[in-house]
């Protein structure tokens, strides 16, 4: 477990819903551009975090793994896409690079599944939440910030849900 710092947040969820709260709180702050990278073994709880992400979001469209699809596209009412890509049986450059992430970025925000697999053709800056099982109903999240927005938006975060430090 890495040394929290300023840029990053500890958070325990003890049910599937309340990940997902906390998934319709992180939907609500993504923009245009922006990546949120979500690791954790499988069973951790990324899909249920990703479909409070699109609520919260605003997406008209129901949230599904993108395991076998790769990537699922979501919808909004005024035409703005996010991007659900699974990386999980990716793991080579020229596989990343076939991606064309600058156009997902161009034309919405992108969340990723098992960034590690193409962390090389990944922005750096970006919201990066490591997922860990810890009980039946119980997750470990940590959410770490790289880059302005993201800092700003982890401060969103840890005001609405602590109140502040």
């Amino acid at each position: 477990m890495p040394i929290l710092d300023q840029n990053s947040l500890e958070y325990f969820s003890r049910s599937a819903e309340q990940t997902r709260r906390l998934g319709l709180r992180l939907g609500s702050l993504l923009k245009t551009g922006q990546g949120l990278y979500l690791s954790g073994e499988l069973g951790s709880g990324k899909t249920t975090l990703v479909q409070g992400i699109a609520q919260g979001w605003g997406s008209i469209d129901p949230v599904t793994s993108p395991t076998f699809v790769l990537i699922n596209e979501y919808r909004r009412p005024d035409g703005e896409t996010l991007f659900h890509l699974d990386a999980y049986r990716l793991g080579s450059a020229t596989e990343g690079e076939e991606l064309d992430l600058d156009d997902m970025f161009a034309r919405g925000s992108l969340v990723v599944e098992w960034p590690e697999n193409i962390h090389y053709v990944l922005p750096e800056n970006a919201l990066t939440i490591a997922m860990r099982w810890m009980a039946d109903e119980h997750r470990g999240l940590v959410i770490s910030a790289v880059g302005h927005g993201y800092r700003e938006m982890l401060e969103d975060i840890r005001q609405q849900v602590y109140g502040g430090y």
